[in-house]
């Protein structure tokens, strides 16, 4: 399976059966167009959602200023501060399906969002 498709799988993994109250989406979020950016990788721990995210889960982290108002929780996790707004961290977990985090950034990661209940 290809690194873009074990991705795409991951980041359609995030999705979680716990309900959230719906909120509208950030428009910055908009479904199937293709960002680019780097990733990260930072040890899991309380989400931005309020769910405590551990090291074994797939989990990506996106910019605030693509995270809004919070409409996407369950589907990401957490939030990065210091970032471009393309640019992604993974749990640890998530980051060594693609290398080992001694790399510690992959550069030109392309990424699309995808809806809730997407599957490939």
């Amino acid at each position: 399976m290809s690194r873009l498709a074990m991705f795409a799988a991951a980041l359609v993994g995030l999705v979680s059966v716990v309900s959230a109250s719906p909120i509208a989406n950030n428009t910055a979020l908009d479904k199937r167009v293709t960002h680019k950016g780097w990733a990260t990788w930072y040890d899991a721990g309380l989400g931005a959602c309020g769910y405590t995210d551990n090291d074994s889960e797939h989990v990506v982290a996106i910019s605030h200023d693509i995270f809004g108002s919070g409409g996407n929780c369950n589907q990401i996790g957490q939030l990065l501060q210091a970032c471009d707004a393309t640019d992604l961290d993974f749990s640890k977990y998530l980051f060594e399906e693609f290398a080992d985090t001694g790399v510690g950034k992959l550069e030109g990661v392309t990424w699309h969002f995808m809806a809730k209940g997407w599957s490939l």
